[in-house]
């Protein structure tokens, strides 16, 4: 099976849609085939999706949908490429009705492990409370990784890796402020054919993250 895996956040505007961009497109210029999806209804990430990877991305949608036809989406459209990546919405538990219709339920249905963006610009190891609470939430929704986002110094992020020390889970890595970036989240939807940003976070992805590990998902 290819690799695949699910990109979400504890919140909405923690970076989840410019991290899940920025692996799209540095994977497709490694030549991977890449399947994006995203979670719910959304129109507009979609179309962030296939200017990246040159294919249309797919909404999974358990509120409009059954969960068999989730899955058959997924395994239809995911079926010749080199990886999956699935772009969540809003908070991974944030549903029409508590936790139903959301990220985690998406994942939950299709098996997927979950790679958390932890917006970290004004926090340290109090992240540890919130991703342990994450971590324990539902045992059906396995959180395998984390990347942190809007990292301030090589200080702050050894802070943040003893968090996932502690907790034991793996730290992917980190995305550095970079004001580049944010003004980029702002106009994202407004000119699809824009790819300076993307030059700019793909590097920062590839000397930050971890991407291999991501491969063995």
């Amino acid at each position: 099976m290819a690799p695949s895996f699910l990109i979400a956040a504890p919140t909405s505007g923690s970076g989840k849609t410019t991290i899940a961009r920025g692996l799209m497109a540095l994977f497709t210029r490694k030549g991977r085939v890449v399947q994006p999806f995203k979670c719910g209804p959304d129109y507009i990430d979609t179309k962030f999706h296939a200017t990246v990877c040159g294919r249309p991305s797919i909404n999974l949608d358990t509120f409009m949908a059954s969960k068999d036809h989730v899955r058959e989406l997924f395994a239809r459209y995911g079926a010749d490429a080199d990886m999956c990546i699935v772009e969540g919405m809003m908070g991974l538990f944030d549903g029409y009705d508590r936790d139903k219709g959301s990220s985690a339920e998406i994942a939950s249905v299709l098996g997927l492990p979950v790679v958390l963006v932890v917006d970290a610009k004004s926090a340290a190891y109090s992240i540890a409370a919130l991703l342990s609470g994450f971590l324990h939430f539902r045992k059906d929704v396995r959180i395998v990784g984390v990347i942190f986002n809007k990292v301030g110094s090589e200080r702050h992020q050894e802070m943040l890796r003893q968090v996932c020390t502690d907790l034991s889970i793996t730290c992917y890595g980190f995305l550095p402020k970079h004001a580049e970036l944010e003004q980029g989240s702002r106009y994202l939807g407004l000119d699809f054919s824009e790819d300076t940003k993307d030059d700019a976070l793909v590097k920062l992805l590839e000397e930050n993250v971890q991407w291999e590990k991501l491969l063995k998902l």
